[in-house]
């Protein structure tokens, strides 16, 4: 698998660009959970950036109902962020399935110690969060991996968060058929648990298979 390296203004650039319409009903997209890409590697799974982003500063509500501060409960781990909402018919559910899915063969991985698996993190952020309340989120989240950190709060804050990381989101709109839209970005961002900044970018392209052959590296803050 081909990595590319971008300058983050070009980056900044792409990220904005990289929009996705998800269009749901009342109904949410409970079927697409399930489904999971087993598709090879992508030559464009993985950007290294020559310049990380800063890790954002973000204080919003986990799936508990608790406060959860970003920067200090994911410092100095290796914490994969990632932003979407749990209506979302496609890509969201399936960017988060590959990485449970990716994230459950570390098992299986002899060259990492215990304690380096378990300090992966895998921060959702909701870009939706006047229906995705922490017990939606946990609900959600519990069918796909209940380890995974859900964050609530604040749409303004949100976005301002996914904005330090060229991450576009926009507020979520209702049709006239009653279906609701969310355009945001789907790119998922690996922070070094080394220096805590954002170095390898995914775009939804990526694939189990491309996140398995990733996370071994990722967790010991190496390149891809």
């Amino acid at each position: 698998m081909r990595k590319k390296t971008y300058a983050v203004a070009a980056l900044f650039a792409a990220a904005a660009l990289t929009l996705s319409a998800c269009g749901s009903g009342e109904s949410g997209g409970d079927n697409a959970v399930a489904e999971v890409s087993t598709e090879t590697g992508s030559d464009k799974a993985a950007t290294v950036l020559d310049k990380p982003f800063e890790k954002p500063d973000l204080v919003l509500t986990d799936t508990h109902g608790k406060k959860y501060d970003l920067r200090e409960a994911t410092a100095g781990k290796p914490t994969l962020v990632y932003f979407g909402y749990t209506n979302c018919p496609d890509v969201c559910p399936l960017t988060m399935n590959n990485i449970a899915v990716a994230k459950k063969q570390l098992a299986q991985d002899k060259k990492l110690s215990q304690a380096e698996k378990d300090s992966l993190r895998v921060v959702f952020v909701t870009t939706d969060p006047e229906r995705d309340t922490p017990a939606a989120l946990g609900k959600w989240l519990k069918g796909i991996d209940p380890d995974v950190v859900g964050l609530t709060g604040s749409f303004d804050t949100i976005q301002a968060g996914a904005r330090t990381l060229g991450i576009s989101i926009e507020a979520p709109t209702k049709g006239k058929d009653g279906k609701v839209t969310s355009m945001h970005g789907t790119q998922v961002i690996a922070f070094s648990p080394k220096t805590d900044g954002g170095y390898v970018l995914y775009g939804e392209d990526a694939t189990v298979d491309d996140y398995t052959k990733d996370l071994p590296a990722l967790i010991k803050g190496a390149k891809p």
